[in-house]
């Protein structure tokens, strides 16, 4: 697959205790977008944030927790991006997405280096 010139880049927030049908929701986001032929997904986990109701998540030792904040990534086209938005719509019930638009320099798959 080949991915070049514009394309949207869509951001979830949420945290790392979310659920979605008693799976963590990160987990169940990936493997359904992997499913539905996107492009590709990248979870990245925070040390430390807030949200919207402004209780703090962090790494930090004194104040250990187990619900941090996750970003999900996604890189597609805006068509691909559409089509999935209603399913996470669905799926997110407390967090943040956000949509921008992004120049795609590179992004090739295939070859035999493998993933």
């Amino acid at each position: 697959m080949r991915l070049e010139g514009e394309g949207k880049l869509l951001r979830i927030f949420i945290g790392e205790s979310d659920k979605w049908h008693g799976k963590p929701l990160y987990q169940a986001i990936v493997e359904h977008l992997r499913s539905d032929g996107i492009a590709g997904v990248t979870v990245l986990r925070a040390i430390e944030g807030f949200g919207a109701r402004s209780h703090l998540h962090t790494g930090r030792i004194l104040r250990l927790s187990e619900d941090l904040p996750l970003v999900i990534e996604i890189v597609e086209t805006e068509e691909n991006i559409q089509r999935i938005l209603p399913t996470l719509d669905e799926m997110v019930s407390d967090g943040l997405v956000t949509l921008e638009r992004v120049n795609v320099i590179t992004y090739r798959a295939g070859g035999a280096s493998g993933e």
